[in-house]
């Protein structure tokens, strides 16, 4: 039975190594797979998914205008495929979600989300928010703190390295730029007190 799910966590702790990984365990059985990353996103690249620990794949791109389910739809009149994959999924908008969803109900197919759940100033992203309340299964994936302790939340340095409170929620960016952290250290480098 096909599902949604989104595998969430902050930043650094493996989300698309885990993507890259279930979709060639996929091909590897002779099933083909349909990656999807943001459009904005090109830090490995226009239209790949890269992993710090050096692998990567190219993939087709969304961006916040897509019709997903229309996508979905056309590419699957092209070749069966037995896995959709969205990496960088907090990207998405609450209607993409949605259309997530009646993918999954209509067209049979799973489809897996990676993506952050809060940013930085620790709100939820809107298309993480979604696939919190319209997801069949959530998995998180677990990254660690320098405390040792589970990191939970994300702070933003600016270039000087002092943590930011404020600014726009999505500033493409990797360990130059984010740190992540338990709650408890994440309010001590936002409130600036131990």
């Amino acid at each position: 039975m096909a599902k949604l799910y989104f595998h969430y966590s902050t930043m650094n702790a493996g989300k698309s190594t885990a993507l890259l990984q279930a979709s060639h365990n996929y091909r590897e059985g002779g099933m083909q797979t349909y990656l999807l990353t943001a459009q904005f996103d090109n830090r490995a690249g226009q239209a790949r998914i890269a992993s710090r620990i050096g692998i990567g794949q190219d993939a087709d791109t969304f961006s916040p205008d897509d019709d997903l389910f229309a996508k979905l739809k056309s590419r699957f009149a092209m070749e069966k495929v037995a896995c959709v994959f969205f990496d960088e999924a907090q990207f998405l908008t609450k209607e993409q979600v949605w259309q997530l969803a009646c993918s999954v109900d209509d067209l049979g197919v799973p489809i897996m989300c990676y993506g952050l759940r809060v940013d930085f100033r620790g709100d939820l992203f809107p298309g993480s928010a979604a696939l919190l309340a319209w997801a069949d299964e959530m998995r998180e994936v677990r990254t660690i703190c320098a405390c040792g302790k589970k990191a939970t939340m994300v702070v933003r340095n600016g270039p000087d390295g002092t943590p930011l409170r404020d600014g726009e929620q999505v500033l493409i960016g990797g360990n130059e730029t984010y740190l992540s952290l338990c709650r408890r250290h994440w309010r001590t480098a936002i409130d600036g007190k131990p």
